[in-house]
């Protein structure tokens, strides 16, 4: 296995040329410490990017509360960025070591963790043989399991079954999910439900609130989330048709990857629109056709400057972005057809007419029509959104009374 060593050097070189690495803290990525270790019981908490961490928040909130230091790992400079300003008290983050059997030796030398909580289906052969062989409690959390990655795993049964075996508990978040991962051998698997339906939603500055909404006015907004190339085209050509109804309209894009916000600009332009950028220190005014929310974690601010959100990443057959934090925020939502990444939520959300789907730009720009010409129905749907999420809740009370054994065995062995 070490062979894998000169490898994943090479894959940390070419990260950090793209930007997709901290230099900063390029030796977590390592395995070596950023910080000594806290005194105490630590709860090592990971997950991939940023949805997987921010569904963690609720159940790394309550685990301190039982007295554990939480040791938060993701794998992205954007999820690192965001986390640290929303841990709570006692939990800090670090970057997750390559998959490298010396590199997870390290990590887990120093931090020495009591508990374990992989996120969705974060499954590295590497981190779970050697948490296993140590004997650390290791839980699977809001798992979740996709046809595609059954049919994938099926090719290698018994690497499947052997990792899932090590863990001590799967939680997942759907029937078909626990199904799903109980053919693949899983051998302990119960159902939780989805842990993002009980994410509080994202903050806001107020200052920065109070200044944007000022300077829009009773300007008609709206804001293209978490969109992915080959969907700004699309959301600029929309906008373009909806100019000779909504001449004082202005659309916010927030590209999911911040990096590309330069790149947005550019396709505002050949659209023939003016484009202001935030991640330049701009902001918008009367002239701004399509303001670019090119930064890191700052979609709270504008799901409450808008009254409608277009989630992305369902126009191109990437499989959707999560639609749960528009709709605790009262915004109603648009959403294009590829959305079996999340396909429970907004089926349970189109059901309760509380989101529309579309298809292109076309539809696109008839349904921005008819929401910003019937405030009614707008406010309708968003009702109707954040009722369903509301009534999806209650995954934390079950993910921590799952884990509860676990944490009680703990308090007992500390008494021998």
């Amino acid at each position: 296995m070490a062979t894998l060593e000169p490898v994943a050097a090479l894959v940390l070189r070419l990260r950090q040329r793209r930007g997709k690495e901290d230099p900063t803290r390029l030796a977590e990525r390592r395995g070596f410490p950023g910080r000594p270790r806290p005194e105490g019981r630590i709860a090592w908490v990971h997950g991939a990017s940023i949805g997987e961490i921010v569904s963690l928040l609720p159940v790394m909130e309550r685990l301190t509360r039982r007295g554990f230091t939480v040791l938060v790992t993701s794998g992205t400079v954007t999820s690192a960025k965001m986390i640290t300003r929303r841990l709570p008290p006692r939990a800090l983050h670090q970057f997750m070591p390559l998959d490298v059997p010396r590199y997870i030796r390290r990590f887990l030398n120093h931090w020495e963790p009591d508990l374990v909580l992989v996120a969705e289906s974060e499954l590295w052969p590497n981190m779970i043989s050697e948490i296993h062989d140590r004997g650390i409690p290791l839980i699977l959390v809001n798992a979740r399991l996709s046809e595609r990655a059954l049919r994938r795993w099926r090719r290698f049964p018994r690497s499947a079954r052997h990792l899932l075996q090590s863990f001590d508990l799967c939680l997942a978040q759907s029937k078909a999910d626990a199904e799903r991962l109980a053919t693949l051998g899983a051998p302990r698997v119960n159902i939780a439900g989805n842990l993002k339906f009980d994410v509080p939603a994202p903050p806001a500055d107020a200052s920065s609130l109070a200044t944007l909404t000022g300077l829009i006015g009773d300007r008609p907004v709206w804001v293209a989330a978490s969109t992915h190339s080959g969907e700004e085209e699309m959301v600029a050509a929309a906008h373009r048709m909806l100019l000779a109804y909504k001449p004082d309209l202005l659309t916010v894009i927030a590209p999911r990857h911040p990096e590309r916000g330069d790149a947005v600009a550019e396709i505002v332009r050949r659209a023939g629109l003016t484009v202001a950028q935030r991640s330049h220190g701009l902001l918008p005014d009367r002239h701004t056709d399509i303001y670019v929310a090119d930064t890191v974690g700052e979609l709270g601010l504008f799901y409450r400057l808008a009254t409608v959100a277009f989630i992305g990443r369902s126009l191109v057959p990437l499989g959707g972005q999560n639609p749960i934090e528009p709709a605790k925020l009262g915004t109603a939502i648009l959403h294009g057809p590829y959305v079996h990444n999340f396909a429970d939520v907004y089926a349970a959300i189109d059901r309760r007419d509380g989101a529309m789907p579309i298809s292109d730009e076309e539809s696109l720009a008839r349904a921005l029509a008819l929401l910003f010409s019937d405030a009614a129905r707008t406010r309708s749907m968003a009702r109707a959104a954040a009722a369903t999420v509301e009534e999806l809740g209650g995954a934390v009370e079950r993910t921590m009374d799952a884990i509860e054994p676990y944490i009680l065995q703990m308090h007992l062995e500390a008494r021998v």
